[in-house]
Protein backbone atom coordinates (compact mmCIF):
# COMPACT_ATOMS: atom_id res chain seq x y z
CA UNK A 1 0.00 0.00 0.00
CA UNK A 2 0.96 3.47 -1.09
CA UNK A 3 0.72 6.09 0.67
CA UNK A 4 1.39 8.70 -1.75
CA UNK A 5 -1.08 7.67 -3.67
CA UNK A 6 -3.67 7.23 -0.52
CA UNK A 7 -2.88 11.09 -0.10
CA UNK A 8 -3.26 11.69 -3.30
CA UNK A 9 -6.65 10.14 -3.28
CA UNK A 10 -7.82 12.29 -0.40
CA UNK A 11 -6.46 15.51 -2.03
CA UNK A 12 -4.07 16.15 0.64
CA UNK A 13 -0.99 17.84 0.05
CA UNK A 14 0.98 19.42 3.10
CA UNK A 15 3.43 18.21 5.88
CA UNK A 16 2.70 14.42 7.03
CA UNK A 17 4.91 14.35 9.97
CA UNK A 18 2.06 14.24 13.11
CA UNK A 19 0.69 17.30 14.32
CA UNK A 20 -2.64 18.09 15.28
CA UNK A 21 -3.07 20.40 12.50
CA UNK A 22 -1.83 18.20 9.94
CA UNK A 23 -4.60 15.25 11.50
CA UNK A 24 -7.92 17.63 11.19
CA UNK A 25 -6.87 18.15 7.20
CA UNK A 26 -6.58 14.77 6.54
CA UNK A 27 -9.81 14.14 8.22
CA UNK A 28 -11.59 16.72 6.34
CA UNK A 29 -9.54 15.57 3.20
CA UNK A 30 -11.34 12.34 3.96
CA UNK A 31 -14.48 12.91 4.59
CA UNK A 32 -14.95 15.30 1.70
CA UNK A 33 -12.97 12.93 -1.05
CA UNK A 34 -14.36 9.67 0.40
CA UNK A 35 -17.81 8.74 0.35
CA UNK A 36 -19.65 6.66 3.30
CA UNK A 37 -22.23 3.94 1.54
CA UNK A 38 -23.49 1.33 1.52
CA UNK A 39 -23.60 -0.11 -2.36
CA UNK A 40 -21.12 -2.81 -1.98
CA UNK A 41 -23.89 -4.52 -0.05
CA UNK A 42 -26.38 -3.67 -2.77
CA UNK A 43 -24.50 -4.66 -5.90
CA UNK A 44 -23.89 -8.28 -3.91
CA UNK A 45 -19.73 -7.34 -3.33
CA UNK A 46 -18.99 -9.14 -0.53
CA UNK A 47 -16.90 -7.22 2.19
CA UNK A 48 -13.73 -8.63 3.95
CA UNK A 49 -12.16 -6.84 6.94
CA UNK A 50 -8.63 -7.17 4.85
CA UNK A 51 -6.50 -3.73 5.17
CA UNK A 52 -4.85 -4.70 1.45
CA UNK A 53 -8.84 -5.17 -0.21
CA UNK A 54 -9.86 -1.42 1.60
CA UNK A 55 -7.10 0.37 -0.12
CA UNK A 56 -7.64 -1.57 -3.50
CA UNK A 57 -11.16 -0.53 -2.86
CA UNK A 58 -11.04 3.01 -1.63
CA UNK A 59 -7.48 4.19 -3.69
CA UNK A 60 -7.32 2.32 -6.35
CA UNK A 61 -10.59 2.14 -7.72
CA UNK A 62 -12.14 5.38 -6.23
CA UNK A 63 -14.67 3.38 -4.22
CA UNK A 64 -16.54 4.51 -0.90
CA UNK A 65 -17.37 2.04 2.05
CA UNK A 66 -18.71 1.75 5.44
CA UNK A 67 -17.12 2.20 8.60
CA UNK A 68 -15.02 -0.95 8.98
CA UNK A 69 -13.57 -0.09 5.53
CA UNK A 70 -13.36 3.87 6.03
CA UNK A 71 -12.08 3.98 9.78
CA UNK A 72 -9.69 0.70 9.27
CA UNK A 73 -7.82 2.18 6.20
CA UNK A 74 -7.73 5.68 7.72
CA UNK A 75 -6.65 4.28 11.37
CA UNK A 76 -3.27 2.26 8.85
CA UNK A 77 -2.65 5.83 7.32
CA UNK A 78 -2.43 7.52 10.57
CA UNK A 79 -0.23 4.58 12.33
CA UNK A 80 1.92 4.49 9.53
CA UNK A 81 2.51 8.12 9.25
CA UNK A 82 3.72 7.95 13.00
CA UNK A 83 0.56 9.29 14.96
CA UNK A 84 -0.71 7.62 18.00
CA UNK A 85 -3.72 5.55 17.19
CA UNK A 86 -6.43 3.24 17.99
CA UNK A 87 -9.21 1.55 17.17
CA UNK A 88 -12.24 1.33 19.34
CA UNK A 89 -15.76 0.21 19.06
CA UNK A 90 -19.07 2.01 19.19
CA UNK A 91 -23.00 1.11 19.26
CA UNK A 92 -24.95 3.95 16.96
CA UNK A 93 -27.96 4.98 18.18
CA UNK A 94 -30.79 4.59 16.09
CA UNK A 95 -32.63 8.03 15.82
CA UNK A 96 -36.32 6.47 15.36
CA UNK A 97 -36.22 3.81 18.35
CA UNK A 98 -33.40 5.88 20.43
CA UNK A 99 -32.19 2.17 20.95
CA UNK A 100 -28.07 1.45 20.65
CA UNK A 101 -26.99 -1.04 18.09
CA UNK A 102 -24.87 -4.10 19.50
CA UNK A 103 -21.65 -4.14 20.71
CA UNK A 104 -19.42 -3.51 17.78
CA UNK A 105 -21.54 -2.16 15.77
CA UNK A 106 -19.08 0.75 14.68
CA UNK A 107 -15.37 1.34 14.42
CA UNK A 108 -13.91 4.56 15.48
CA UNK A 109 -10.40 6.05 16.06
CA UNK A 110 -8.69 7.48 19.03
CA UNK A 111 -5.26 9.38 18.62
CA UNK A 112 -3.24 10.27 21.32
CA UNK A 113 -1.22 13.71 20.50
CA UNK A 114 1.03 15.85 22.51
CA UNK A 115 -0.93 14.35 25.80
CA UNK A 116 -3.66 14.89 24.67
CA UNK A 117 -6.52 12.75 23.18
CA UNK A 118 -8.89 13.14 20.17
CA UNK A 119 -11.64 11.40 18.12
CA UNK A 120 -11.95 10.85 14.79
CA UNK A 121 -14.07 9.16 12.42
CA UNK A 122 -14.38 8.74 8.66
CA UNK A 123 -16.83 6.51 8.53
CA UNK A 124 -19.72 7.89 10.16
CA UNK A 125 -22.60 9.78 7.83
CA UNK A 126 -23.65 13.09 9.47
CA UNK A 127 -20.52 13.00 11.91
CA UNK A 128 -18.11 16.10 12.76
CA UNK A 129 -15.77 17.20 9.85
CA UNK A 130 -12.41 17.49 12.83
CA UNK A 131 -11.26 15.83 15.19
CA UNK A 132 -12.96 16.20 18.68
CA UNK A 133 -10.78 16.54 21.91
CA UNK A 134 -12.00 13.73 24.34
CA UNK A 135 -13.31 16.16 27.12
CA UNK A 136 -15.80 15.50 28.87
CA UNK A 137 -18.95 17.77 29.03
CA UNK A 138 -17.34 20.61 26.57
CA UNK A 139 -19.65 21.79 23.39
CA UNK A 140 -17.04 21.51 20.61
CA UNK A 141 -18.25 24.22 17.59
CA UNK A 142 -17.80 23.19 13.60
CA UNK A 143 -19.23 24.00 10.77
CA UNK A 144 -22.38 21.57 10.47
CA UNK A 145 -22.72 21.54 14.13
CA UNK A 146 -21.93 21.16 18.12
CA UNK A 147 -20.77 18.32 18.81
CA UNK A 148 -20.79 17.58 22.94
CA UNK A 149 -18.89 14.58 24.54
CA UNK A 150 -20.04 12.65 27.74
CA UNK A 151 -19.29 10.02 30.04
CA UNK A 152 -20.68 7.63 32.48
CA UNK A 153 -18.20 5.95 33.89
CA UNK A 154 -16.42 3.82 30.92
CA UNK A 155 -18.90 4.40 28.22
CA UNK A 156 -18.73 7.90 26.43
CA UNK A 157 -21.52 9.29 24.05
CA UNK A 158 -21.19 11.69 21.04
CA UNK A 159 -24.21 14.15 21.23
CA UNK A 160 -24.92 16.60 17.89
CA UNK A 161 -26.69 20.21 19.01
CA UNK A 162 -28.04 22.20 17.47
CA UNK A 163 -28.00 25.02 20.62
CA UNK A 164 -25.15 26.18 22.87
CA UNK A 165 -26.13 24.52 26.30
CA UNK A 166 -29.04 22.17 25.22
CA UNK A 167 -29.14 18.77 25.36
CA UNK A 168 -28.99 17.30 21.54
CA UNK A 169 -29.27 14.44 19.16
CA UNK A 170 -26.66 11.30 21.19
CA UNK A 171 -24.77 9.82 17.86
CA UNK A 172 -23.09 7.22 19.26
CA UNK A 173 -21.71 5.53 22.00
CA UNK A 174 -18.17 4.55 22.76
CA UNK A 175 -15.64 2.94 24.93
CA UNK A 176 -11.91 3.49 25.07
CA UNK A 177 -10.94 0.08 24.87
CA UNK A 178 -8.63 -0.88 22.18
CA UNK A 179 -10.12 -3.44 19.70
CA UNK A 180 -8.18 -5.50 16.50
CA UNK A 181 -9.67 -5.51 12.94
CA UNK A 182 -10.71 -8.67 13.08
CA UNK A 183 -12.70 -8.15 16.49
CA UNK A 184 -15.39 -6.33 14.21
CA UNK A 185 -15.46 -9.38 11.83
CA UNK A 186 -18.94 -10.26 13.02
CA UNK A 187 -20.88 -7.28 12.70
CA UNK A 188 -19.40 -6.63 9.61
CA UNK A 189 -21.39 -10.03 8.64
CA UNK A 190 -24.41 -8.80 10.21
CA UNK A 191 -24.55 -5.49 8.27
CA UNK A 192 -24.07 -7.14 4.92
CA UNK A 193 -26.58 -9.44 5.65
CA UNK A 194 -28.61 -8.71 8.38
CA UNK A 195 -33.11 -7.61 8.02
CA UNK A 196 -32.16 -5.17 10.83
CA UNK A 197 -29.31 -3.67 9.65
CA UNK A 198 -29.18 -0.10 8.07
CA UNK A 199 -27.12 -1.34 5.29
CA UNK A 200 -29.26 -4.03 4.19
CA UNK A 201 -32.38 -1.96 4.21
CA UNK A 202 -31.24 1.32 2.43
CA UNK A 203 -29.03 1.94 -0.53
CA UNK A 204 -27.37 5.14 -0.21
CA UNK A 205 -23.84 7.50 -0.71
CA UNK A 206 -23.32 10.35 1.30
CA UNK A 207 -20.28 12.54 1.20
CA UNK A 208 -19.21 15.32 3.96
CA UNK A 209 -18.51 19.25 2.27
CA UNK A 210 -15.72 21.43 3.34
CA UNK A 211 -19.00 24.05 4.39
CA UNK A 212 -20.70 21.72 6.43
CA UNK A 213 -23.15 19.99 4.47
CA UNK A 214 -24.04 16.75 3.99
CA UNK A 215 -24.48 15.14 0.44
CA UNK A 216 -26.67 12.09 0.22
CA UNK A 217 -27.82 9.77 -2.47
CA UNK A 218 -30.92 7.43 -0.72
CA UNK A 219 -33.66 5.82 -2.76
CA UNK A 220 -34.25 7.94 -5.57
CA UNK A 221 -33.42 11.04 -4.06
CA UNK A 222 -30.65 13.63 -3.41
CA UNK A 223 -30.70 15.26 0.44
CA UNK A 224 -28.81 18.37 1.56
CA UNK A 225 -28.49 18.49 5.15
CA UNK A 226 -26.85 21.27 7.36
CA UNK A 227 -27.34 20.37 10.85
CA UNK A 228 -31.14 19.08 11.59
CA UNK A 229 -32.22 20.76 8.24
CA UNK A 230 -32.62 18.85 4.86
CA UNK A 231 -34.06 19.56 1.41
CA UNK A 232 -34.43 16.97 -1.23
CA UNK A 233 -34.33 16.53 -4.78
CA UNK A 234 -36.69 13.81 -6.68
CA UNK A 235 -34.24 11.39 -9.11
CA UNK A 236 -34.92 9.86 -12.27
CA UNK A 237 -33.81 6.37 -12.35
CA UNK A 238 -31.77 7.30 -15.79
CA UNK A 239 -30.07 10.27 -13.51
CA UNK A 240 -28.47 8.02 -10.54
CA UNK A 241 -25.00 7.05 -12.41
CA UNK A 242 -24.15 10.46 -13.18
CA UNK A 243 -25.22 11.45 -10.19
CA UNK A 244 -22.95 8.99 -7.83
CA UNK A 245 -20.25 10.29 -10.98
CA UNK A 246 -20.35 13.24 -10.51
CA UNK A 247 -21.37 14.23 -6.96
CA UNK A 248 -19.76 11.54 -4.68
CA UNK A 249 -16.41 10.04 -7.33
CA UNK A 250 -18.35 6.97 -7.51
CA UNK A 251 -17.46 5.02 -10.09
CA UNK A 252 -19.31 1.74 -9.54
CA UNK A 253 -23.31 1.52 -10.06
CA UNK A 254 -25.63 -1.05 -10.55
CA UNK A 255 -29.26 -1.14 -10.60
CA UNK A 256 -29.58 -2.17 -7.60
CA UNK A 257 -28.23 0.44 -5.83
CA UNK A 258 -31.89 2.21 -6.48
Amino acid sequence: MDVSQYLLRIGYQGPAQPSLETLRRLHRCHLSSVPFDSLSIHCREPITLALPLFYDKIVRRHRGGFCYELNGLFLWLLQTLGFGAKAVAGRVRNRFTGSYGPPLDHMVILVQLDGRSFLCDVGFGGGFLEPLELKPDTEQIQKGGIFWLGNKGEIWVLEHREVPGKEGRPLYQFTLEEKKLDDFADMCLYHQTSPSSIFTRKSFCSLQKEDGRRLTYMGWRLISTVGEKRTETALQSSEIPAILREKFGELRWCAATR
